[in-house]
């Protein structure tokens, strides 16, 4: 089954358009090094929750907007060997980060369901 890395993370309001031209390069990165899948999401409908939340798990700030995203990969062996040339690419190495990595949460997961339904065009 699949191995999926995970990603949560707030991103102010004004920094949302260099959020996604990074995004979108690491997207380049990662599946020229071989990810089988890159997901980038901006919340839309993430109410702050009285207990918890993705804006709470982020503590996200007033003004700031949370992400979702996940890079699907064929296994935990290909993932570690993807991540580590990801981690030396140039492209990503001078690359700013236009949010708060201390609050960024992120992790590595193993697919035990994979359902996946084609959406028509």
């Amino acid at each position: 089954m699949p191995y999926v890395d995970g990603f949560v993370l707030a991103v102010s309001k004004d920094k949302i358009d260099a959020y996604k031209v990074l995004a979108r390069t690491a997207c380049e990165v990662w599946m020229e090094h071989g990810a089988l899948d890159y997901v980038e999401c901006i919340g839309d409908d993430v109410p702050y929750g009285e207990v918890t939340s993705f804006p709470r798990a982020v503590m996200a700030k007033e003004g700031e907007i949370v992400v979702l995203s996940w890079i699907v990969y064929r296994d935990r062996e290909s993932r570690d060997a993807i991540n580590k040339k990801v981690m030396e690419d140039p492209r990503l190495k001078n690359a700013g980060m236009p949010f708060d990595g201390k609050r960024l949460i992120f992790g590595g997961f193993e697919t035990f369901i994979e359902v996946r339904r084609t959406i028509p065009a």
